[in-house]
């Protein structure tokens, strides 16, 4: 199974504007991490994963003062399953239902480096500082036709294709944006069967970290999170076994752990998403692109 964007990661996407200087090699990412996350005051700053927790994991082994600096952390990663909520989480052809997006359980950022994850989320400082948002939350925050349109076109706009095609022509960056989640969308219904729209996840790290309350996490519920590390990375399903899986024990009351909300207040996330792509697009440096190149591009495809 490829990447749910692609070998790179951003496949399928042609607007993206090109590089204008060289990527910047030679530094001591770790070193950079905790320079700009230190620096700050204390109980103030936020750590954001939407990968593998590879360098997160060696990030506070080298820095042992940082994770008692931060103010929270918040993952996009692993997948509980159990009914833990009642999101769709997808069947693969010849499997099933499933609930891990790489294995049958495990997510892929987990599955990447699951003994990472294991020490993050069993460090002592950070397990009651962390927010981790799991498939079973993402899945519930599709990007339906009617959200790419609103991406595409701005929440002002008419939801009548026809009005909206006669009003004016997108700006390159919505195009961009709508691109991504529209080849993103295919990949999730000829995957995982899930056909109303892709999942959101990465997003939602990043909207823990500026507006926790919009989560719902039945009122303070806090676990102790466990990555199994039993296993080998294969392509044979059955030697890899349950690597990788992220297994959730709920703790009483009393006991600090980690936060994992069972769902998000939908109307406020979009919101906030909406209100971002219109900040972006403000400043964007993207070039005007005209309607009938972005027809080329397969932009409008699925939404008019």
């Amino acid at each position: 199974m490829t990447e749910h964007l692609g070998e790179s990661g951003l496949d399928g996407v042609t607007l993206l504007p090109h590089p204008t200087r060289p990527a910047v090699t030679n530094i001591d990412y770790l070193e950079a991490i905790y320079q700009a996350l230190i620096t700050t005051p204390p109980n103030t700053a936020w750590l954001v994963s939407t990968g593998a927790l590879t360098n997160i994991g060696l990030l506070f082994q080298k820095y042992t003062d940082l994770a008692g600096h931060l103010r929270g952390l918040s993952i996009m990663g692993g997948a509980v399953g159990g009914s833990f909520t009642d999101a769709p989480m997808g069947k693969v052809k010849g499997e099933g239902e499933r609930f891990g997006n790489w294995t049958p359980y495990a997510e892929f950022n987990i599955y990447c480096d699951p003994e990472a994850s294991r020490i993050i989320f069993s460090h002592p400082v950070l397990k009651s500082k962390t927010t981790l948002i799991p498939l079973d939350l993402s899945h519930q925050v599709l990007g339906t036709q009617g959200i790419r349109h609103t991406q595409l076109y701005g929440s002002n706009e008419p939801l009548d294709p026809s009005r909206a095609r006669a009003h004016h022509t997108p700006s390159a960056l919505r195009a961009l944006f709508t691109q991504i989640m529209s080849f993103f969308a295919c990949t999730y219904a000829e995957v995982f069967s899930i056909t109303e729209g892709p999942p959101l996840h990465d997003p939602l790290a990043v909207v823990a970290a500026i507006d926790p309350d919009i989560f719902d996490d039945k009122s303070g519920e806090r676990f102790h999170v466990d990555i199994v590390t039993d296993g080998i990375h294969s392509t044979n399903p059955s030697e890899v076994g349950e690597l990788g899986r992220t297994k959730v024990a709920r703790l009483p009351t009393s006991q600090e752990g980690c936060r994992i909300p069972r769902s998000v207040d939908l109307a406020k996330f979009w919101g906030t998403i909406e209100s971002a792509m219109q900040r972006a697009d403000s400043v964007s440096p993207m070039p005007t692109i005209s309607r009938e190149d972005l027809e080329k591009e397969g932009v409008f495809s699925g939404l008019e």
